[in-house]
């Protein structure tokens, strides 16, 4: 559905210019954690809690199994800035992911800023994958059929999870999935990326949210210059994972989502990036009954599949 008049006015109302994320954070975060609810469908999957010991700590792993025998292996990373959301808040994402993909996924709980700035959720995720990659047998999955998939920070978190494992050397990650991924970082008004000044005001998540967002996350002024902190600053695409890029089209983050799948096929991978019109950021965790969240699981699915993605181009 087009945004029209009356919906600009009031996502221009909702998008909260003046608050200060660095104060508010703690207050996101207990009305997230409120809002969450049971997902309906629950009765009808296996659900457990699973725990990866990495250097004395552990980290929650929540996974998701279908009914049917599962085509596919999820491990998702979710969204919300690297400083709110959880496994519980997307409860209802990943078993609809689960049900719509047949797939086994994976939800993982990373540590979160401010308490633990970067790179501690990232060492997390890191840890997770390495754990499902090298230790294969021991969670029953073939490590060709393991997708890295999240949204947003969870997006970014996949795409630097898979330069790292390019660059240790330990693993290899097969393919990701990057939903509206945050991969730059400047979303200042210098930004070379006409998305952040286009969209960056006035549809939910502004280019000022992001940005507060980044600074609660960061740790020291030098991992701006990080590729494991934005992937797109990174010198080398080659021999990344087979990529999807799904952006949305009144996003501030559209631009740098396009630009990292275009800089991965540049470097001779196999990557493609999706538009999808009339979308906002964070249209994902809507539930499949909404259009724009119906064309993502076709999308999905197709990848997955190895199918046709349309030619992969923006739409």
């Amino acid at each position: 559905m087009a945004i029209n008049k009356l919906m600009r006015l009031a996502l221009k109302a909702l998008s909260y210019p003046d608050i200060d994320m660095k104060k508010v954070y703690p207050l996101e975060r207990t009305v997230k954690e409120q809002l969450k609810s049971p997902h309906l469908l629950k009765p009808l999957y296996q659900l457990w809690d699973h725990k990866v010991i990495c250097a004395g700590r552990e980290i929650l792993v929540r996974i998701y199994e279908p009914k049917q025998p599962p085509r596919h292996t999820l491990l998702f990373f979710h969204g919300g800035g690297w400083v709110s959301e959880s496994v519980d808040t997307y409860n209802s994402v990943c078993l609809n992911l689960a049900r719509r993909t047949q797939s086994r996924v994976l939800s993982v709980q990373y540590r979160l800023a401010p308490e633990h700035p970067f790179p501690q959720g990232l060492d997390d995720c890191y840890a997770v994958t390495r754990e499902l990659l090298c230790n294969s047998a021991g969670w029953d999955v073939f490590p060709g059929q393991v997708t890295l998939i999240g949204d947003s920070a969870g997006g970014n978190l996949c795409a630097a999870v898979s330069l790292l494992a390019r660059d240790r050397g330990e693993f290899r990650v097969p393919q990701q999935i990057l939903l509206y991924p945050a991969v730059y970082s400047d979303h200042t008004d210098q930004s070379p990326y006409p998305s952040v000044i286009e969209n960056g005001t006035d549809y939910l998540l502004t280019s000022k949210r992001i940005s507060e967002y980044m600074q609660l996350y960061i740790h020291d002024e030098k991992d701006w210059r990080s590729p494991y902190f934005a992937p797109l600053l990174a010198g080398n695409f080659e021999n990344l994972p087979r990529t999807l890029v799904i952006t949305a089209q009144y996003d501030p983050l559209r631009d740098e989502g396009a630009d990292y799948a275009a800089r991965l096929a540049q470097a001779g991978g196999d990557a493609s990036c999706y538009q999808m019109r009339d979308a906002l950021h964070g249209f994902f965790s809507l539930g499949p009954r909404y259009v724009h969240v119906k064309k993502t699981y076709e999308l999905i699915n197709a990848f997955l599949d190895e199918g046709d993605l349309g030619g992969g181009k923006a739409q």
